[in-house]
Parts: structure tokens; C-alpha cells; sequence
């Protein structure tokens, strides 16, 4: 489905990503792993478009996204959940999740899709009507991943979505994430949590200092020395 091959990425005049290249199938979970500042949140704003590559292509379905703008690529089916969640702190739960379902495919489907993620999430019923700024964390993550399936992704991109959140709702959200996949959604994690993100995924993808080090079927990796000696402190 999602092709990188050989993608340099900079910010200004800072490399951030050096060749990077990996592949992402239809239907599966691939995990972006690695240490701070190592490209992953990188890897993802190239492929919604929000950095643009100076080097390298970024495919998906075989056709190159070279020309196709950030909101565009929703359109395709390519979304999105930022790290920190970025939700709108004065509008409801509700009316978050609509946002999402902005292009013509999803505002078709939109009521269906909202009792989707309400089932995901049943307590985002619950708050419905409240301001999304006035939720704990945990249920401010279960907002953003709401208001991204809302979209209805082909591929759904997932930036550190257990960041700060307690133990229980860490279980939460992979649980959920192994849902939104077994529900037939393609998805591209990145996580600091190595352990739960290589248990998690079919296979995945280690980045260091903007260059890919390891990559192979993330059950593999588990086991692998230098990951084990890198990110798992063994």
C-alpha cells in the first residue's frame, strides 16, 4: 500500500531523514520504533505531506505523491493522529469528531462511522457534549484516534498515541489498535514503547539518527541483540 524509497528529509538546512526506505502492506500493523530524534514523527509528516522529501519517492497504491497536497491525501484515505492529539479544546467531543469527516467519502458515511467509534469508545458517548479541553488525557487520545477513523483511513498514522498515559490506558489504546486493524484498517505506528509496539505489530521498522538500522517481522525483532541492547535496556 505504502512505499518510502530512499527519502531525504530535512528542516531547513537540518537532515533529519538520510535514505530512508520501508514498505507498509495492505492490511497490516508496521511499527516506526526508535530512540528521540531518530526520524519517526519525520517518516509520517512525509507521507501526509506536511514535509515535503529533497530526495527519494513516497508511493501509495504504486502512484507517487509527489504532487498530491496534504489535504489531498486524506481524501486517498491517508490520515493522521498527531503526537499531543491536537484536539479543539472549546468545541465538544462531538463536534470534534465530525471535524473529521470533512472530505465527501467520509461525510457520506459520517453517522455510521461516529456509532463505529462510539462503540470503540463508549465512554466518548458518554461525553458527548463536553468540551474536549476539560477530558483527562487518556480520553483525549481516544477523541483524536475517533476523530481520524471519522475520516475513514485507508491508512491511519499514529504518532505516539500512549504518550503520558497511564499503564492501564496504554493496554487500552493497543487493544484498540489491534480492533481498528482486525476492522480492516492499515496502520503505521509510531512508538517509544518498543516492547508493546513490536508485540503489537506484524512487522517493523528501527530508526537511528534518521537512518533505517533494522527492520524484518516484529516478533523477530523481539529478539534481535542490538534492539534488545539499543531501546529494551537488556
Amino acid at each position: 500500500m505504502l512505499r518510502l524509497e530512499g527519502v531525504d528529509a530535512f528542516y531547513g538546512d537540518l537532515q533529519a531523514l538520510f535514505g530512508v526506505s520501508f514498505e507498509v502492506r495492505d492490511k497490516e500493523i508496521v511499527a516506526l520504533v526508535g530512540a528521540n530524534a531518530a526520524g519517526k514523527t519525520t517518516s509520517i509528516r512525509v507521507v501526509s505531506g506536511l514535509v515535503t522529501p529533497r530526495g527519494g519517492r513516497v508511493l501509495f497504491d504504486g502512484a507517487d505523491l509527489a504532487s498530491v497536497a496534504a489535504h489531498r491525501r486524506v481524501e486517498l484515505g491517508i490520515v493522521q493522529v498527531p503526537e499531543g492529539r491536537r484536539l479543539f479544546p472549546f468545541m465538544t467531543v462531538r463536534e470534534n469528531l465530525l471535524l473529521g469527516a470533512h472530505t465527501d467519502r467520509a461525510r457520506a458515511e459520517q453517522e455510521r462511522t461516529l456509532q463505529y467509534v462510539l462503540s470503540l469508545f463508549p465512554v466518548l458517548s458518554e461525553r458527548a457534549g463536553q468540551l474536549a479541553g476539560s477530558l483527562s488525557g487518556g480520553e483525549q487520545q481516544m477523541c483524536a484516534i475517533g476523530r481520524a477513523l471519522m475520516a475513514r483511513p485507508r491508512l491511519l498514522m499514529l504518532d505516539e498515541p500512549t504518550l503520558g498515559l497511564a499503564p492501564v490506558l496504554v493496554g487500552r489504546i493497543f487493544e484498540t489498535v489491534r480492533t481498528i486493524n482486525a476492522d480492516g484498517v492499515t496502520v503505521l505506528l509510531v512508538e517509544q514503547n518498543v516492547r508493546q509496539a513490536l508485540t503489537l505489530a506484524h512487522r517493523a521498522c528501527v530508526l537511528e539518527s534518521g537512518r533505517l538500522v533494522l527492520s524484518g517481522p516484529a516478533r523477530e525483532l523481539l529478539g534481535d541483540e542490538r534492539l534488545k541492547r539499543a531501546y529494551l535496556g537488556l
